[in-house]
């Protein structure tokens, strides 16, 4: 199993710098596309901060990918088959939400994580991170309350949530025992 936040912070780090290079963007372009400090972006590239579930997404949708993607990318797989001890887990540093991309390839426009929001924690991702994809959310085991915009959805072991038109979206476990769900992604 490979550990993100552990085993390829390099790789992220060098990742969003050929990203940035390549599209001919100074650390301050990609920090206005993505809303985020340059400083982030700076200590980012040096490795000398692994960035959070939310911050990643940003800079992810700033390069027009979505996380897995970035990810992907930093990773250099694409092998058809994703075997389970292959299959990345991430864990943001800021929350301890655990990400495990199930399948994921840059050819293929759907996209499949499972993720584990411990208890009392919550995630917002902003609407543009949700611009080109559209998604649909199983919750397995927990409870999980999602805000899209100003519409709360509370979900239970089994509830499916198709997600609506991009809006700044609260991903929280309200709930004193860890929720797991499943969310797959199609690119738009």
């Amino acid at each position: 199993m490979t550990i993100l936040v552990d085993d390829t912070t390099t790789q992220i780090a060098r990742r969003i710098r050929l990203e940035r290079e390549v599209r001919g963007w100074s650390q301050g372009d990609l920090a206005e596309r993505a809303d985020v400090a340059k400083a982030s972006i700076s200590k980012i590239e040096r490795e000398e901060m692994s960035p959070t579930a939310a911050l990643l997404v940003r800079i992810a949708a700033a390069f027009d990918l979505t996380l897995a993607g970035l990810l992907i990318r930093a990773e250099g797989g694409q092998e058809r088959v994703t075997r389970a001890v292959d299959q990345p887990l991430w864990h943001d540093p800021a929350t301890g939400y655990r990400r495990r991309q199930l399948y994921a390839r840059a050819e293929h426009p759907v996209e499949l994580v499972e993720v584990t929001m411990p208890a009392g924690q919550s995630v917002t991702l902003p609407a543009a991170s949700y611009a080109r994809i559209r998604q649909v959310l199983w919750v397995r085991e927990g409870h999980l309350v999602i805000t899209e915009g100003a519409q709360r959805h509370d979900l239970a072991p089994g509830d499916c949530l198709g997600f609506g038109p991009p809006a700044d979206t609260i991903f929280a476990n309200e709930s004193a025992l860890p929720c797991t769900y499943v969310v797959a992604l199609a690119r738009s």
